[in-house]
Parts: structure tokens; C-alpha cells; sequence
């Protein structure tokens, strides 16, 4: 377990985690603990908005770490995957041609224009936060999108038999992965609608609705999901979580 869990942070976070080799008895469950990635970022993000308000820190400047510490933490992971997808979708090219656009290592117009807005509406999220709640949402909001791509993962069609994401998949003890992603699901409901109460049902309602966008456009642009297309769900998930907890908590 304790290898799984480090694979887990070894492929989705940039912590420092020590070397070691991987065994497929190991790697097989590394995504159960995907969501342990977000529990890490949710309690960074907690402890930098008590630290902020106990220096006193300039909003500007209080803002920009809160959103700087996701892709710090992940190292640009998901973000990546989400700048190829925007590609891919903006050139309105064949199905073949996007997937292709997906393995393209190269950043398009298109990519630096939507990162640009992504990371703008994600810093105007955070400059809206402004109660505890709000905050809250967001910290349990990073491990329900992770369950939510973990679930997609393994339950979503693949739109190619080769991949990163196919290779997690293939040797992953499905059956196991699906309860536990269930299991954080329903943890992070409940959490959400205990403590956050209207709001955390917004933010569910919000969750759910992109997690089906994501399989629409999956299934209907790229013919199945890639590791990608993942990045990009995750990035959509979290932002419209941020946005959400921002505007109306």
C-alpha cells in the first residue's frame, strides 16, 4: 500500500517522494490514492489562507500563491494535458487529427490563449473567497475531482489502446479502484453538505455537470478519454469549483 501510494505521488505530484522500483503489483493500485493528491493541496491551501491572515499578507499576494500552490504541488501535470485538449477541440479538425493533436508535444495559439484565461478566472475565483466555507468547499473540491477522474479512468471508454492513462488503467485492479473512488465520492458529499451546507450541494450539482460534459466530449471529439483529456476535466473541475465557492459562498 505504502508503494502505491508513493506511485501515486511519483506520477501526479512533484512532492518529493524517494526513489524506489516499480513492481506491477504495486502500480496497479496507484490511482486508489489519486485523491490523496488533492487532500495534500486542499490542507496547503488551508494552512496558506491561516498563515495570510496571521501576517497580515496583502490580498494581491495572498491570492497569487493561493493560486499559484495547485500547480506548484502537481507541477503543471493536469494543466498540460488541458492546453493540449483545448488544441485539439479549437481546430475542429477530424477525430484523428485532434488525437493527434493530443500527442503533439508543442503548446498552440490556442493553448497559451486558454491557459491565460484559465489562470485568470482561477485567480478572480480566489480573490472572491471570503469565508470559511468557501474555503472549505475548495480544500474537499481538490479530492472530489481527483475521484472523479479516477472513477472516468477506469469506467470510461479509452480513445486509444496505448497511453499513459491505458497503461494505469490495463494493469489496475478495477473493481477495487471503483469502490474507493465511490467511497471518496460519497466521503466528500457528505462533508460538503455537513459543513458547507447549500453551498457544498451547488458545488456537487456543479462537479456533476462538468464530469458529464467531459464524457460527452470525450465520447463524441475523441472517440474515448486519454490521460489528456483527464488533465483537462481535472483543470475544468477545479476552476468551476473555485468559481463557485467565489461567487456565491
Amino acid at each position: 500500500m505504502l508503494k502505491s501510494i508513493a506511485i501515486a505521488f511519483q506520477m501526479y505530484s512533484h512532492i518529493p517522494i524517494p526513489s524506489f522500483e516499480w513492481d506491477d503489483k504495486s502500480r496497479k493500485y496507484a490511482l486508489c490514492f489519486f485523491p490523496l493528491v488533492g487532500a495534500v493541496i486542499g490542507s496547503v491551501e488551508y494552512l496558506w489562507f491561516f498563515l495570510a491572515a496571521l501576517l497580515e499578507a496583502p490580498v494581491l499576494i495572498g491570492t497569487a500563491v493561493a493560486t499559484a500552490i495547485p500547480f506548484l504541488i502537481t507541477g503543471g501535470i493536469h494543466m498540460d494535458g488541458f492546453c493540449d485538449t483545448v488544441d485539439a477541440l479549437s481546430s475542429q479538425a477530424s477525430m484523428e487529427r485532434k488525437l493527434e493533436i493530443l500527442k503533439d508535444p508543442h503548446a498552440g495559439a490556442f493553448a497559451i490563449i486558454f491557459a491565460v484565461l484559465y489562470i485568470l478566472l482561477y485567480f478572480a475565483g480566489w480573490s472572491a473567497v471570503s469565508s470559511m466555507k468557501a474555503l472549505e468547499a475548495i480544500c474537499i473540491g481538490f479530492v472530489l475531482s481527483r475521484a472523479l477522474s479516477g472513477l472516468a479512468a477506469v469506467k470510461f471508454k479509452g480513445a486509444r489502446k496505448e497511453g499513459m492513462l491505458q497503461n494505469l488503467t490495463d494493469a489496475t485492479a478495477k473493481r477495487t479502484t471503483i469502490i474507493l473512488m465511490l467511497l471518496y465520492i460519497a466521503l466528500c458529499a457528505a462533508v460538503l453538505i455537513i459543513m458547507c451546507g447549500w453551498l457544498g450541494i451547488l458545488i456537487l450539482c456543479v462537479n456533476e455537470l462538468v464530469f458529464l460534459y467531459y464524457r460527452l466530449t470525450a465520447y463524441k471529439k475523441f472517440g474515448g478519454i486519454t490521460g489528456d483529456l483527464a488533465g483537462w476535466f481535472l483543470q475544468l473541475a477545479e476552476l468551476a469549483t473555485i468559481l463557485c465557492a467565489g461567487l456565491c459562498g
